[in-house]
């Protein structure tokens, strides 16, 4: 029987079984190949390249492909290529969800790297769930999740907050002003944000939420000016960033004096509001486009000689890269035969990488990173000075606000 009748022999007998048992997830061992056929690992690629948030998501398919067109430069896993399924969500969390039952069922990809907002996580969470598939989201996040199905490579706000808000109240004071987006991202930040406070002493004069989208600041730049907080503490995202730097600006509001602290204001948000606006204010992430690294200075050149000399890298796109190395990590350590998203859960459970923000780890027990903070101020150049940095790698703990939860390799657990 020649290679090619055999092959059609395989994939027949698996659509039978399919179609006999009704569950598109349930395979034999042998059918288990298909995760790795003919020489190809197929991924699913799900980040929005139209739509709202298109203009940060753009940059993470970038950063995922940029990793996979290098790995399989060097010959791949084991001599398989990675193959990347591309899909467009468009930016909307219903399309989210229907396109990584595509990928998941349809496609038959071991793996998708994805989404950026946490309302696309929450939509394409049951299907990795359902279908005990893995979903890997590089996106800084709220915590309060604790899924076996997903590898979570953005920081949490322990990993964000527990240096910066000591610094900022040390450096500037007291008094603090909360604005955020009005979604469930800023709403949990803030929430960590003023236990932080509450322990320093400090107080939170006004707590206030924009629609998503939300462009005219003036009401809150005129509270700025008549409350005079000592840190206005932002999390305001997308193109809301853009327009409240701006206005801030404008107003003549000085930074020395009264800081704008984010925990989301990127060289991509400061690349769109230009540097002028961002000058002054300051920002907590694992990752600058100015850290001194060998591995980011090799980042930087490789993205901008693959998309272009005027492009950014930021601490999204650059856990959007650093989690396909960590992938091809995991499935190194497997057999062809034994590839699947199960498998590769387990292996990836410890595994490091040298990123470009430094050494990663994934945590066994909840699926998180271990991740290095940094604190940056930015310049009139785009870029940031990273002013200090933590003196080691930092726990993921997605419930730090929650003290009576923690998550553990058997799920969520009441302590």
């Amino acid at each position: 029987m020649n290679r090619n009748r055999r092959n059609f022999l395989k994939v027949g007998a698996a659509a039978g079984a399919l179609t006999l048992t009704g569950f598109p997830h349930i395979w034999s061992r042998n059918a288990s190949l298909a995760y790795a056929a003919d020489g190809e690992i197929k991924v699913g690629v799900l980040f929005s390249l139209t739509g709202t948030t298109a203009i940060i998501e753009e940059s993470l398919n970038k950063a995922t492909l940029m990793a996979i067109e290098e790995i399989n430069a060097a010959g791949g896993i084991n001599g398989m290529k990675i193959t990347p399924v591309i899909e467009d969500p468009a930016s909307d969390p219903a399309t989210f969800a229907e396109k990584a039952r595509k990928l998941v069922l349809s496609d038959r990809c071991v793996s998708v790297f994805g989404s950026y907002t946490s309302a696309s996580r929450k939509a394409v969470l049951p299907v990795f769930e359902k279908q005990d598939n893995l979903f890997w989201y590089p996106t800084l996040y709220e915590g309060r999740e604790c899924s076996k199905n997903v590898i979570y490579t953005g920081a949490v706000p322990n990993q964000q907050q527990d240096d910066f808000i000591p610094w900022l109240v040390e450096k500037f004071g007291k008094r603090w002003y909360l604005i955020g987006s009005n979604y469930i991202y800023p709403k949990e930040e803030n929430n960590y944000c003023k236990k932080l406070l509450e322990k320093l002493g400090a107080e939170v004069i006004a707590e206030e939420y924009v629609p998503l989208g939300h462009s005219e600041f003036s009401s809150v730049i005129n509270k700025f000016r008549s409350e005079k907080p000592s840190v206005i503490f932002s999390t305001v995202v997308g193109d809301s960033v853009v327009a409240l730097h701006r206005q801030y600006r404008a107003a003549g509001l000085d930074p020395a004096t009264m800081p704008m602290a984010s925990l989301t204001t990127s060289e991509n948000e400061v690349a769109a509001m230009g540097g002028d606006a961002a000058a002054g204010h300051f920002t907590s992430a694992p990752y600058f486009m100015v850290f001194d690294s060998p591995e980011n200075q090799k980042f930087v050149e490789a993205y901008r000689s693959r998309w272009g000399g005027d492009k950014v890298t930021h601490f999204v796109s650059e856990s959007s890269y650093f989690q396909v190395h960590l992938f091809k990590q995991a499935v190194a350590k497997l057999a062809a035969s034994d590839i699947s998203p199960v498998t590769i859960r387990e292996a990836v459970k410890g595994e490091q990488y040298k990123a470009p923000q430094g050494l990663v780890k994934v945590e066994p027990e909840n699926l998180h990173c271990w991740l290095r903070p940094k604190i940056g101020q930015c310049k009139a150049d785009g870029q940031f000075e990273i002013l200090t940095q933590s003196a080691d790698w930092l726990e993921p703990n997605p419930y730090s606000a929650y003290p009576n939860q923690k998550c553990t390799a058997e799920g969520l657990k009441e302590i």
